[in-house]
């Protein structure tokens, strides 16, 4: 298949792989010479499913969000802990990876933040809570790959709560830190 790119007065002309009759056409197209996986599918090589693209944090660069396996990167329930302590460095909307890190590294015990921390799936061991935006994009993107209740983020609201993600509706809410919920672990791939 010809695929012609143009970009102002310059045509490129590229031959892209044929996709099979029952294959997406996204998850053959190279992106920065990196062969994305459609929306939802299994990316083996980041050990997980395609969740979609993250803005980057601060002005950083942008990233791949994986979501881990069910059977292996998902806990029914757990508490998010530290009720009513407030930890300063996990209030970020969009950094889920360091509200992770600070939580696991606080003196004070966050159970779902050190069980993502502690996780180790097909190669990868760099896996952490979403944040609240990060948990949205998910919910916009690939809702089926959820049970339809709701998710811890690491993204604390204040001593006594965190922010939670719905899978049934998309919404997102905030619950008391010490109740038991589902959480779903993560990890991000640079974009090169």
């Amino acid at each position: 298949m010809k695929v012609a790119i143009h970009i102002d007065n310059l045509v490129l002309n590229l031959d892209a792989p044929q996709p099979a009759a029952n294959e997406s056409l996204t998850a053959v197209l190279p992106i920065n010479g990196i062969a994305l996986p459609a929306i939802g599918e299994k990316w083996l090589e980041q050990g997980g499913l395609f969740a979609g693209m993250m803005r980057g944090i601060d002005g950083g660069p942008d990233y791949y969000l994986i979501v881990a396996p069910a059977e292996a990167g998902e806990i029914e329930e757990i508490e998010w802990g530290g009720r009513g302590e407030a930890e300063d460095g996990a209030c970020h909307d969009q950094d889920g990876l360091g509200n992770t890190i600070a939580l696991a590294q606080s003196a004070i015990d966050h159970p779902a933040a050190e069980w993502a921390m502690g996780l180790d799936i097909n190669g990868h061991a760099d896996w952490y809570l979403p944040s609240r935006r990060e948990a949205r994009l998910m919910a916009a993107n690939v809702p089926d790959l959820f049970k339809p209740e709701w998710y811890w983020t690491s993204t604390q609201y204040s001593a006594y709560y965190a922010w939670v993600q719905g899978f049934v509706d998309g919404s997102q809410d905030i619950d008391v830190k010490a109740n038991r919920s589902r959480a779903r672990a993560v990890r991000r791939f640079l974009t090169p």
